[in-house]
């Protein structure tokens, strides 16, 4: 079983609040750091625990009941929006945040659509992150504004594709692997496979393979 951190803070707030428990689902130290800081200082919250991947977030859900779960969508071993319909397949009654970086409207509807409550986006104040976790304890949805505003955006922009995954995508129909990809465009396998994945998302295919055959029905290689 991997290492799971498992982690209390020192709640500073004022009245009778019930202190609102938090996992925290990421890979990037310096933002869980930064998140642990904010709540620690803000309250009434308090961070039970901490995954850096999709594996140590669902060990962490055998031994923990988080009020909300903070879920990025750019996982090692897993994409969030899977991992979002896995967990509440086996918890339904979890109440899931997402906290990503990505500002397509595909990715914020598909997380919707499975199960998360809300979306902030990583570059949201501090306010709009904590009022996102309380309106989901409550049972409300959320969105910061910048979510909103996208997920408003008309049917026919909701596909966007960049030159260079357009670029990743012609090369994979070709028969490419992303060692030979990486070497082609002078960008590293892993930003490769970032692209790819993210392509997989938004044309909601189940693998390369399913992937290029939607692309190739859609006209885009």
């Amino acid at each position: 079983m991997e290492k799971v951190q498992k982690q209390s803070s020192n709640l500073k707030y004022e009245g009778n609040d019930t202190p609102i428990s938090l996992l925290i689902v990421e890979d990037h130290p310096v933002v869980v750091e930064g998140l642990q800081i904010m709540f620690n200082s803000a309250g009434p919250f308090i961070v039970e625990g901490i995954a850096s991947t999709g594996k140590q977030c669902l060990e962490l859900l055998k031994w923990i009941k988080p009020d909300v779960l903070l879920l990025d969508i750019n996982l090692p071993d897993i994409s969030g929006i899977e991992l979002c319909k896995q967990i509440i397949s086996a918890y339904p009654g979890q109440k899931i945040l997402a906290l990503t970086t990505y500002t397509e409207r595909v990715f914020i509807q598909q997380m919707l659509d499975n199960g998360a409550c809300g979306y902030v986006l990583k570059n949201a104040s501090s306010e709009e992150i904590m009022e996102g976790v309380v309106e989901v304890n409550k049972g409300n949805k959320y969105l910061c504004a910048e979510a909103e505003n996208l997920l408003k955006k008309s049917q026919e922009n909701e596909l966007m594709i960049t030159r260079r995954e357009s670029s990743v995508l012609k090369l994979l129909a070709d028969g490419l692997t992303n060692l030979e990809i990486a070497e082609k465009l002078f960008i590293s396998p892993l930003t490769v496979d970032s692209h790819r994945k993210n392509l997989i998302v938004k044309l909601q295919a189940r693998n390369t393979a399913s992937l290029i055959k939607i692309a190739s029905d859609r006209g885009l290689v």
